[in-house]
């Protein structure tokens, strides 16, 4: 270390470098410091078990932002990270030391002791106490300065300190907030955060030592809240004292790669900050700070079509700068450069301006670490397979199309499944844009360094994502308490093909399915099994013992069904139509992947039973009335018929909406079938304007609710249809009133304009023959 170093140095004693863990400002404070001092060695704050894996961040294909991962060996979810940016004081002090040839360690309390603590957590801001328990050190003292704002008070007084000029003495800086921090630890102590007593203990044991083989000449680098601990003077019996006893767990540590999402604040770290992205572009840029950054934006903004000039580029760093000195900053801060944004590229509008913030002030940047990181078995088999199927991790949600016709896309459609089967949620299947065929699979991708850990905790069923995905399976079987569970299973096992742990599942299905007598239950397992059949097909997976097993759930469903939709409440009522749904839905399903003679036709025999029946609840006579009757089986006359009656004035208002809402709601696409057919229209106007007024309150929320569903230009229609009023509908002959809207007979005239144009399109005529 250069003899006469000032700063907060302790005469004789190591320099202690307190920085706030992820500012620009105090990483290019540290590095000045470093440069300047040159110490022997540097300890920085962090698990001492992680001094192995230190040299890794030296490799050529670490890229920041990335965190130390420890988790314990015996319960992989307890775990805990040591999150890093470039522009983190921490890896700063560590890529300068390696760079150097200069011994570099870690220093803090053991992981093994911090994760068997039951009331760990991650660091606080500035290595005090966390957001929400107990002080924060950083607004105490923009306070004391007249700041409204801790994010603005430590930019001006430390990440703008270039602004004034770079003090003659790089280690100043730290003298002066060592003494601010030594006041507030003098006033608050623990700050609300008596844990920080054996943290600090053990760091100054740890100091100790490295003091005795390097001697003087080293530099520490932690949280400022830290610096007045270690330059207690303490002794080594009181410090062991603190740390007598406490519980310890086997521990494994590796590297993995971060998210600047996960550093913001409000993405739960407990010591984020709310703008990494804009941190990143400060420490990263060599000079002009706000223009490159106005040109960032600008870029951004282009690319969603939005009219940016480089005027206006010009005219944002202007006003941004005139803002700053309007409120007398040092330099132009995210504030200014914000509000600068909005004014001049968003035009005063916060739409795009928070594309700004996501994309730019946040950003989506994910680190990356070398292969040569430790790592469970389960993520190197996920490595390669990801590398195989060119599936590459990325922080930003993106949208993934599978064609399960092409092997890579059925591959990368499987390893996503046993994901999710194993816990690690890495892609959410959507509904996608495309064909709606079953060779189509759509997901939405984004990966969380959480998922790190996920994947250790499923280390414990295998060592590849294929075994442990089975095993996993198998022991879900095994462990299932109902039967819509277990099919469920089956499905999953299906997609995410599974063919060992097939066998041991369909066991537990079969005899579940035996011992279950519930129909409720039966019905609800059978949409499963029915999509599980169709997955099979798609996917080349032999089903013969699932078919079986389906139909006969069909058939117990069919004999069970009609009892058990009679005397239901409301609630109940409702279940019981979704239940009808997925049957109804399942069914055919099962008629086109299995050979299931007769079911269709027994089916349509429990929906005739239950659209008659008087003491079936409305909401599911209209459904299966509506089932029958886009299935061909029911004459537009007969559903006539049971409409007339489920609304003639002897069927209790709130019955008739039911039967209208399991008839013509959205579930079942009603609001067209009101729009083409002019019978049923005049029967549900009829009976809406025969409600009498002291029960129509009653039946207008379900009223509400069923033709507020419905799309607008729908509605627009049928508003149409009845706003035209009474006296206009076709006269009829059958008893069914005219409906209001439609005409009273065929418009040859309106018709026959038509006609030219209708057979251009069809490619009937050409354009000159039409015109002709």
């Amino acid at each position: 270390m250069t003899p006469g170093a000032g700063g907060t140095a302790a005469p004789g004693g190591p320099l202690l470098l307190g920085v706030r863990h992820h500012g620009p400002g105090s990483a290019r404070a540290v590095l000045a410091a470093l440069e300047s001092v040159r110490p022997d060695a540097v300890l920085v704050e962090g698990p001492p078990e992680g001094d192995a894996l230190l040299p890794l961040a030296a490799h050529g294909r670490m890229r920041p932002p990335v965190a130390l991962l420890a988790h314990a060996l015996d319960d992989p979810g307890r775990a805990a990270f040591w999150p890093m940016a470039d522009f983190s004081p921490e890896w700063v002090a560590i890529r300068w030391a390696s760079a150097q040839g200069v011994p570099v360690r870690f220093v803090d309390l053991p992981a093994a002791h911090s994760l068997a603590l039951a009331d760990q957590r991650e660091d606080g801001p500035d290595g005090g106490p966390e957001e929400g328990r107990g002080i924060d050190p950083i607004g105490i003292l923009a306070g004391a300065a007249g700041y409204d704002d801790p994010e603005r008070w430590w930019e001006d007084v430390v990440e703008h300190r270039a602004a004034d000029g770079r003090p003659a003495d790089p280690c100043a800086p730290f003298a002066a907030l060592a003494e601010a921090m030594t006041a507030l630890r003098e006033t608050y102590g623990d700050g609300g955060h008596p844990q920080d007593a054996v943290r600090e203990a053990a760091m100054r044991l740890q100091l100790r030592a490295a003091r005795k083989e390097f001697g003087d000449g080293i530099a520490v680098v932690c949280g400022a809240w830290h610096v007045p601990a270690l330059r207690a003077g303490t002794t080594v019996a009181a410090d062991r004292a603190l740390l007598k006893g406490i519980p310890k767990v086997r521990t494994e540590l590796t590297w993995v790669p971060w998210t600047h999402r996960r550093l913001a604040r409000h993405s739960g770290c407990g010591a984020g900050i709310e703008s990494p992205g804009w941190y990143g572009h400060l420490f990263g840029v060599p000079d002009l700070p706000v223009e490159r950054w106005m040109t960032k934006v600008a870029g951004l903004l282009r690319d969603t079509d939005r009219a940016v000039s480089s005027a206006d580029v010009i005219e944002a760093v202007r006003l941004a700068g005139t803002l700053a000195a309007l409120r007398d900053r040092p330099a132009v801060g995210l504030a200014e450069a914000t509000d600068a944004v909005r004014a001049v590229m968003c035009e005063g509008s916060d739409v795009p301006l928070a594309l700004v913030r996501d994309r730019l002030v946040v950003g989506e940047i994910l680190g990356e670490v070398p292969d040569t990181a430790p790592a469970v078995p389960l993520q190197r088999d996920l490595d390669r397979q990801q590398r195989t199927l060119r599936l590459r991790p990325e922080a930003e949600r993106r949208e993934l199309e599978l064609d399960l016709r092409k092997d890579t896309d059925a591959a990368r459609s499987r390893l996503l499944h046993r994901l999710r089967l194993l816990g690690v949620d890495w892609g959410e299947p959507t509904a996608g844009r495309g064909s709606t065929g079953t060779f189509r699979e759509s997901w939405r991708l984004r990966w969380e360094p959480e998922l790190f850990v996920r994947i250790a905790e499923a280390g414990v069923w295998g060592t590849t994502v294929l075994g442990a995905a089975t095993a996993r399976a198998e022991a879900d079987a095994l462990s299932a308490s109902s039967l819509a569970g277990v099919t469920a299973l089956a499905e999953r096992c299906l997609l995410a093909g599974l063919p060992e742990a097939l066998p041991v599942v369909m066991r537990a299905l079969s005899d579940r399915a035996a011992l279950d007598a519930d129909v409720g239950h039966l019905a609800d397992a059978l949409p499963a099994l029915a999509r599980s059949l169709r997955y099979g097909d798609v996917r080349s997976t032999g089903t013969a013992a699932l078919g079986e097993v389906a139909v006969g759930l069909a058939e117990r469903v069919c004999v069970g069904l009609p009892p058990a939709c009679t005397g239901l409440d409301a609630d109940a009522a409702a279940e019981a139509r979704r239940r009808v749904d997925g049957v109804h839905t399942a069914i055919g399903l099962l008629a086109d992947a299995v050979r299931a003679e007769g079911l269709p036709e027994r089916w349509a025999g429990v929906l005739r039973k239950l659209s008659a029946r008087d003491t079936v609840a409305g909401v599911i006579r209209g459904r299966a009335t509506r089932l029958l009757l886009d299935d061909g089986r029911l004459a537009e006359s007969e559903a006539a018929r049971l409409m007339g009656l489920a609304l003639s004035p002897g069927t209790a208002p709130p019955d008739a909406a039911g039967w209208i809402e399991g008839f013509v709601g959205e579930a079942a696409g009603g609001g067209l079938l009101l729009v083409h057919d002019e019978r049923l229209l005049g029967l549900v106007d009829s009976w809406l304007t025969g409600i009498p007024a002291d029960t129509f309150p009653d039946v207008l929320p379900l009223l509400r609710r069923t033709f507020s569903a419905y799309e607008p230009g729908v509605r627009r229609t049928l508003g149409e249809l009845v706003r035209r009023g009474p006296g206009r509908g076709r006269a009829r002959g059958d008893g069914v009133p005219a409906t209001p809207g439609f005409g009273e007979g065929l418009d040859e005239e309106r018709a026959d304009a038509v006609v030219p144009v209708l057979r251009l399109l069809l490619g009937l005529d050409t354009p000159a023959r039409a015109s002709g």
